[in-house]
Formats: structure tokens, sequence, C-alpha cells
């Protein structure tokens, strides 16, 4: 199996989102109120650190990787 790279920009908006679908669920069922004018703020912040986490990985992934010495003796 290929060894896959840790896609942190995915990970951060996905987390995002479940927290936010979480606190819908838990604000339908009357256990919990909170202002749903926070939403979009907060949706803001979260996209803008997965945006900033892709950023910061994406850049380490475009460095050429180091010349390997050659095998065949040369």
């Amino acid at each position: 199996m290929a060894k896959r790279r840790t896609d942190w920009g995915s990970l951060v908006a996905g987390l995002l989102f479940l927290g936010l679908a979480v606190a819908f669920v838990v604000r339908g069922t009357g256990d919990w109120e909170f202002d749903v004018v926070w939403v979009l703020p907060v949706l803001a912040v979260g996209l803008g650190l997965a945006g900033v986490a892709r950023a910061l990985t994406r850049s380490r992934r475009e460095q050429p990787l180091p010349d390997r010495p050659s095998d065949s003796g040369e």
C-alpha cells in the first residue's frame, strides 16, 4: 500500500463542519442554546485556518527531493 501524506487542510475543514453539525444537533434537542449569528464567523475563521494549514503543507510538499546517489556505480 502506498504511503500518503496527511491533508491537514481537509482534516481541519472536516472537523470544523463536524463540530458545527454536532452543535446544531445538540441545539435541536433543546439541551443547549446558542446564537446562530456566531456560525458564520466561526465558519470563516475555521476555513481560514484550513487554508493556512493547506498552504503551509503545500509549500513543504513542492520542495524538490534531495538527489540520491545512483546504484549503477557511476
